[in-house]
Parts: C-alpha cells; structure tokens; sequence
C-alpha cells in the first residue's frame, strides 16, 4: 500500500510535529492566560506572537544555502527544530501568565520562529523525498498528522490542563510528544537524488524568485494559490461564530461536532484523496475535488435555513471537512509539484506564505461584512460563486498543470 511505502509514511510522525507547535503559541496560550485573568488588551497581543508563520519565506534561503553537519540537507535542519521546541515548550511550562507574561510571550514568540522553521525544513523535504505517484499519499499523510498534532496541543492539552494535569505539566507533556517527531527525522530516508545547494546565500536568496519567475506560467499559477481554496477559507472564516450565533447550537455541541467529527472527515478526506490521486493526474484531481470543495458550502445554508437538527449540522460539517481534505491533498500535491528541488524551503515557504493569503486578508476582515449585508444564507450561497473563479482559472491553465505532472514523472 502507497501509505506505508519507506518514502511516505515518516510524513505521519514529522507532520504530528509540525502541527503540535501551533496551539500552543495560539489559541490554548491564549486560554491559559484568560483563565489566569490577564486582561483582555494582553490577550490580544498575543495573537501577534504567530507572525513568523506568514513570514518565514525571509529566512527559507538559510535553509536553502546551508545545511548542518548531520541528518543530511533537510532533516538536519528538522532535528534540530524539533529539539529547540521540546526545549522551548518546556520551559514555557515553567512559566505563568499570571506572573511572568511578558516573557512567556517572549519564548512563545522564539517557539514560533523555531517551528516555522522546521515547517520551512519539513516541506522542502517532502519535495525531495516524494515521488510523483507518492505526492498524493505523502500530502494526505502530512495533513492527516498536521491536524492530530493540533488536536493534540488545542482540545487535548485544553482537557488536560483542565482537569488532569494543570498547565505547567501540559506544556511540559506536549515538550515530551515532540519525540515523535524527533524519532521520525532519525529513521526517515535521505532522497534517492540530492540536489546541490546554491553556491552563495545571495544565489539562495535571488535564484528561487528568478527560476520561478522565469516560468511564462508563473504569475498565473501564483494566482491559482491565492484562489483556488478562496471560497472554503470564506465558508470556514466564520463558522463556529455561525454555528452558535446563526444555527444556535450550544458551543459543547459544536465543539464535539467540529473537533470530532470536522477532524475524522478531514483525515478521511485526505487520506482518501492521497488515495486517488495515485491513479488521478494532477488536474482532474485538483478540478475534481475543488468542485467538491465548493458545492460542499452548501451544506452550511442548508443549516442556516433549516430548523435546528444536530443530525443536518453534523452532515454540513462532516461533509465540508471531508470535501476540504480532498481539495488540501490535491493543494499540497501541486505546491509540491511547483518547486523546484534546489530552491524547495523557500519555493515552498512563499507558496504557503501566499496560500495564506485569502484566508488571513480577505476571509478574515470581508466576512463579517458580506453576512451583514445577505445574512448567513446568502452569504454562504456566495462562497460557493467565490470558488468559482479559482476553478475557472485551473480550466484555462490545465496545460501548464499537466506539465507540471509530466515533469514530475520524468523527474
């Protein structure tokens, strides 16, 4: 079975590392601090504490450039990352926000740029070691442990913290599940071919942007990263706030829906969309499943103009988060495909940076905005209309996809 192929599934551990970081810098900080009363202006500020995930593309090129004396290009950089943050997050726990605020943001703020950095190492690395028939069913893997390891470190860590362990030795046990990943970076395979880094960091920092813009497709394909999830980040920017404010539910209800449910449909979406895209070529993949993606908003303004039945909630949001794992596997598989594998951490660095886009720029401040002025039913009757211009743009660019599999597969 593809999943269980040496190149892939180390993509499991490494991506459970990835995603472990980020709540614990986000939204279970935040929780700490809130029931430690700090004030809500300080909570606030804490939200700044992830910028470095938006722009680690600035120091992708370091990555690119130099590689450390152990591990091999990629994975020495991973390694490396991963025992900063089993370090990092550890003394997090030492700490209080009651107490000591300022720096626990500090070191929360230093996590960050650590864990942004092993993303930069982890996706380059996946570049190298993936075939092209593997790209699918690394990406689904990759998504599949991404969203277990945010699990692990939102609604897990909030439980334990809770009721079982406090928040000191929470952070201290999410420190230790970062050995996961740790082990995982150790017995991973080097990539059959291993392309030479640049010459010079001023090479590292101008040859990715000149290769990548030398493509007559570039600005095109760029474009295509900014669309083609547009209408699911809109239809997700808002949806617990819809979920309890628009449908009514109770926030336990939605909180199991969406935690539970909206999780095991993502990874089944993944998994099943890695699956097919082994027999898939990459544009009816990406065309399939964003239309998928798309129509599957529509299950948001069935909840919007039904009565209240958790049975028609759970089906939207089941069915949207397996649609949504299906369009992630086929969104990663092309980001893949467009890096070249000399320049692959900071390629990809600035795919993701820009992938963001949407989702942090314009579904974040315009929702609000857009259910003012249709309600909540016209609103996500739009998402599904602001899907359609990413879908469009894949119709016309099929040839330049279809080039990017074909080189995949003589690469």
């Amino acid at each position: 079975m593809i999943y269980f192929r040496r190149n892939v599934w180390p993509l499991l551990p490494l991506g459970f590392a990835s995603g472990l970081p980020l709540a614990l810098t986000g939204g279970t900080l935040q929780a700490w601090a809130t029931v430690e009363n700090v004030s809500l202006q300080e909570i606030g500020f804490l939200t700044l504490i992830g910028s470095a995930y938006t722009l680690k593309f600035l120091w992708a090129p370091l990555l690119d450039r130099y590689r450390l004396p152990w591990l091999g290009r990629r994975r020495g950089w991973i390694f490396m990352s991963q025992l900063l943050l089993i370090a990092g997050l550890m003394l997090m726990g030492m700490l209080s926000p009651a107490s000591s605020l300022w720096p626990l943001a500090l070191l929360a703020t230093v996590v960050v740029f650590v864990s942004a950095t092993q993303d930069i190492a982890y996706d380059a690395y996946r570049v190298d070691i993936l075939k092209k028939e593997e790209r699918g069913a690394g990406a689904a893997l990759s998504v599949m442990g991404y969203r277990l390891g945010m699990l692990a470190s939102g609604g897990l860590a909030l439980v334990l913290a809770d009721r079982w362990l406090g928040w000191n030795n929470t952070y201290f046990l999410m420190g230790g599940l970062m050995l996961i990943g740790a082990l995982a970076a150790l017995v991973a395979p080097e990539p059959e071919r291993v392309e030479s880094a640049p010459r010079t960091l001023r090479a590292a920092v101008i040859e990715p942007f000149r290769e990548f813009f030398s493509r007559r497709e570039a600005w095109a394909l760029l474009l295509l990263i900014v669309l083609y999830k547009l209408g699911d980040a809109f239809a997700g920017a808002l949806s617990t706030t819809f979920l309890i404010r628009g449908g009514g539910y109770g926030p336990a209800e939605v909180g199991m829906v969406n935690k539970v449910l909206g999780l095991a449909a993502t990874i089944v979406g993944a998994l099943a969309g890695g699956a097919l895209m082994a027999r898939l070529r990459l544009y009816r993949a990406l065309m399939l499943f964003g239309i998928l993606q798309a129509l599957s908003n529509l299950g948001y303004w069935v909840v919007a103009v039904a009565p209240k039945n958790i049975w028609i909630m759970g089906a939207a949001v089941g069915f949207e988060n397996l649609c949504g794992g299906l369009g992630t596997a086929a969104f990663v598989a092309l980001c893949l495909g467009l890096c070249d594998a000399r320049f692959a951490a900071t390629q990809f660095a600035l795919l993701s940076a820009l992938s963001a886009v949407g989702r942090t720029y314009l579904a974040g401040p315009l929702t609000p905005v857009l259910v003012g002025w249709w309600g909540w039913p016209g609103f996500f009757l739009a998402t599904v209309l602001i899907s359609v211009p990413g879908l469009a743009l894949l119709y016309r660019r099929r040839q330049d996809i279809d080039r990017i599999d074909q080189a995949a597969a003589a690469g």
